[in-house]
């Protein structure tokens, strides 16, 4: 079966492709800081390689997947106050995210998965919420990176916690939409290895007090679209897997 991206379909495409067990895919993301080299829009970029990823696999699994357009807006509160970062209220995110899924719902297609690979806490509370709280008749599932047993399965840097525009994320985009790569400026970046998941424990709330004073953390200089690419392929195999997972 081929990948289906709603937003490409006509209704009536649609309609012949849905079938008992049918799945929509919704990738989320922010429109946020990502260092010098990095565009706002990386996390979408990523969020969008994981649910075509995904998608390919529920596919060989003889599911049918539509891979619905993007969220681009959500809570950011960590980059705040760099320019051309957006933040919109979590309450905001979850209600359009039930509403999508109600929408869904009422077509036949009873679980909505997410992409997300923002890990903004607030952001990533918005989604908990609604998952463990699906409108009725509908399923909502929301692979968390920030758990322990998910996060081991991805590269070392983002299991340190300095993965914010370092390694991690720029090789996706390096495999995904190279152009959007400022590679000059990566390689001039100097390590950050300062931990973003232990800022949060602390309770800071910003890039600067987690010490990403030019919204960067990790290893960028470091990415490469090899990497990215088999990380795109874990991050789609670890949510094919919660769907079918949680549906049986």
């Amino acid at each position: 079966m081929s990948i289906h991206r709603l937003a490409e379909m006509t209704w009536e495409e649609v309609r012949d492709a849905r079938s008992d067990g049918s799945v929509a895919i919704l990738p989320v993301g922010a429109v946020e800081a990502h260092g010098p080299h990095l565009p706002l829009g990386t996390d979408v970029v990523i969020a969008e390689a994981m649910a075509r990823s995904c998608a390919e696999k529920l596919s060989e699994r003889e599911v049918v997947a539509f891979v619905l357009p993007p969220l681009w807006y959500t809570a950011a509160g960590f980059a705040d106050n760099f320019p051309g970062t957006i933040c919109v209220d979590e309450r905001t995110v979850s209600d359009l995210i039930r509403q999508i899924a109600t929408s869904l719902k009422g077509q036949g297609i009873t679980t909505l998965a997410i992409a997300n690979a923002h890990l903004d806490p607030t952001h990533v509370g918005s989604l908990r919420a609604v998952a463990s709280d699906p409108p009725a008749g509908s399923r909502i599932v929301f692979l968390d990176l920030t758990q322990r047993r998910n996060a081991e399965q991805l590269t070392e840097e983002f299991q340190t916690g300095a993965c914010h525009a370092g390694r991690f994320e720029g090789s996706i985009v390096l495999a995904e939409n190279p152009e959007l790569f400022r590679e000059e400026k990566a390689r001039e970046l100097e390590p950050n290895p300062a931990s973003l998941s232990t800022a949060i424990g602390k309770g800071y709330t910003s890039f600067e007090e987690a010490g990403g004073m030019r919204a960067y953390f990790g290893w960028p200089a470091d990415a490469t679209a090899e990497e990215g690419q088999t990380t795109i392929e874990t991050l789609g195999g670890l949510l094919a897997d919660a769907i079918v997972a949680e549906g049986a």
